[in-house]
């Protein structure tokens, strides 16, 4: 990463990250389309109706992950043996502390959370249960998650690609299995997440325990150590936190369309599942940027990490518009594929019209707070990011969508609150980039 040519490591390093991704909803997608073709519509709205609330109660943990990856990255580059193990040890540590709280957090707390979103009474029974069990598998979600931080840190994309691909194929098979053979609807779909969940993990410890060198992993030496953790914290918590109430926000988006009722949840579900591969493709360039960038940064290379910048601009942008276009286009299509209901068809569409074509917006407004992510500043971008898109969301939907009742004044939000976005954050990396290149001598 500190070395050499950069476009060509670039896209080496992201599309395994991309594709682990991709994989990793398309057997989500597999859930949906399983579920809306052989339990119904009120199932398909059920089993999504529940993502952005899953997503506002572990994003947090997820974020924190950011900062093992940056952590690990910095010390592997600097070739700090002793500080990258401990590391290792204390991530691995709390991450199964916070899934096991996690699981505690489901079981509890997600039929009251769904009441408060106003789902309707014909799916919250079934939301519900599927949360519930769902959340059964958050230690095994935890562990692959800070495992793949950790292994992304040191260069390696391709091995958690190859264990999504194994625990999804049995994923997808258990989908069919139990939903469609035995009928278990919901459930099924969630008991079948819960065990590829389980595998992933087993394979991405296994990885790190066989591993030689400064990240192998023992569990006789894991424990939380404070003085990693709170380095970990100070990267990865305002990019948790970020992520959890840009999904909270998107939680009150969901309680406006659940006032449309089952039909537009489903169309929403279907929508949203494809917005979310174009989310991992340009989120994958973001990781990309942050891990090159933090190991660029742990040996000095200021003027690298520009370079780093620009090219990763425009990955984001050539990927997201190819993306974005192909999926507006082909929308009815792809559509089809989630469910035969012609109304849901067209509610997805009128999502995907103002979402897609646009998301390249949305990776350039992730992009920036990953490069500053990489140099160890988080906490400014977060707030940046809270006020810009979660600010907008929530103007929109308490003060024009009253107004104008309609999918599509709900959703020309998501541009907007990108666009308003990205100008402070540029004008944010302006001043943290003159900050970092003050302090350091520039070289390549």
């Amino acid at each position: 990463m500190c070395n050499g040519s950069i476009m060509d490591k670039l896209i080496s390093f992201s599309l395994p990250l991309m594709l682990s991704g991709m994989l990793q909803l398309m057997f989500n997608a597999v859930d949906i389309i399983v579920v809306g073709r052989f339990a119904g519509s009120q199932a398909l709205a059920a089993v999504g109706s529940t993502t952005a609330l899953i997503n506002v109660f572990t994003y947090l943990f997820i974020g924190i992950s950011m900062g093992t990856n940056v952590l690990a990255a910095q010390f592997f580059a600097a070739g700090k043996a002793r500080q990258m193990s401990e590391t290792v040890h204390t991530s691995i540590a709390f991450a199964t502390v916070s899934g096991i709280v996690m699981v505690f957090v489901g079981i509890f707390f997600s039929r009251l959370a769904l009441e408060l979103m106003e789902t309707p009474a014909d799916v919250i029974d079934q939301s519900a249960l599927y949360m519930q069990i769902y959340f059964l598998g958050m230690p095994f979600f935890m562990l692959y998650n800070y495992g793949a931080a950790i292994l992304r840190a040191v260069g390696d994309t391709k091995r958690p690609l190859i264990f999504l691909i194994i625990s999804g194929v049995i994923n997808a098979v258990l989908n069919m299995i139990l939903v469609i053979i035995f009928d278990l609807s919901v459930v099924g779909v969630a008991v079948a997440t819960v065990i590829s969940q389980m595998i992933s993990c087993i394979l991405v410890l296994r990885c790190l325990y066989r591993s030689e060198g400064s990240y192998q992993l023992r569990l006789s030496k894991m424990m939380i150590k404070t003085c990693y953790l709170k380095q970990i914290f100070r990267v990865g918590i305002p990019a948790g936190i970020q992520s959890m109430v840009i999904n909270f926000s998107n939680v009150l988006l969901q309680s406006s369309v659940n006032s449309f009722g089952s039909i537009a949840m489903a169309g929403y579900t279907a929508a949203n599942n494809i917005l979310g591969f174009l989310f991992v493709a340009v989120n994958s360039v973001t990781q990309t940027c942050m891990s090159f960038t933090g190991q660029n940064f742990g040996v000095r290379k200021y003027k690298r990490m520009d370079k780093v910048l620009t090219d990763c601009i425009m990955l984001s942008i050539v990927v997201s518009l190819v993306l974005g276009c192909g999926s507006y286009i082909f929308g009815k299509e792809i559509l089809r594929i989630y469910t035969e209901n012609t109304e849901v068809i067209r509610c997805g569409m009128e999502i995907l019209s103002y979402t897609t074509v646009t998301y390249f917006l949305c990776g350039l407004m992730d992009l920036f707070p990953g490069a500053m992510r990489g140099m160890g500043y988080s906490a400014v971008p977060m707030i940046l990011s809270i006020v810009g898109t979660v600010g907008v969301r929530i103007v929109w939907i308490f003060g024009i969508f009253p107004r104008y009742r309609s999918l599509s004044v709900l959703f020309i939000s998501y541009p907007a609150s990108w666009l308003l976005t990205i100008i402070m954050q540029v004008i944010c990396f302006y001043f943290v980039r003159k900050a970092v290149h003050g302090n350091g001598k520039n070289k390549m």
